[in-house]
């Protein structure tokens, strides 16, 4: 079993930042991609921001420019910083994480919990 868990959500006001982190345990064998999805109330999950094993990052467009994604391989860690936040950033945060497990063999999405970010105004 491979396990995902966030940590890092809270209220903040306008303008200010977050850092969330996420972190993959379990019978991992390898890694391939971490990030982050969000749902707002109402709208579905999407992308925010997701990196792969060797570095290469891809961002939603709302958060390109405030946010930057991180990882920490050798600790099956994935980072989110996220600046300048908006109160249309208000949402619940998933990480997100696509790994090659030995139990069961194979490969698979694992998600985490979820973590609330709340943006006021």
């Amino acid at each position: 079993q491979v396990h995902v868990v966030e940590s890092g959500g809270g209220l903040v006001q306008a303008g200010g930042s977050l850092r969330l982190s996420c972190a993959a345990s379990g019978s991992i064998f390898s890694i391939n991609a971490m990030g982050w999805y969000r749902q707002a109330p109402g709208n579905q999950r999407e992308l925010v921001a997701v990196i792969t094993n060797v570095g290469l990052t891809n961002y939603a467009d709302s958060v390109k420019g405030r946010f930057i994604i991180s990882r920490d391989n050798a600790k099956n860690t994935v980072y989110v910083q996220m600046n300048s936040l908006k109160p249309e950033d208000t949402a619940v945060y998933y990480c997100y994480c696509n790994a090659e497990s030995t139990i069961p063999l194979g490969v698979s999405d694992y998600w985490g919990q979820g973590t609330q970010v709340t943006v006021s105004s």
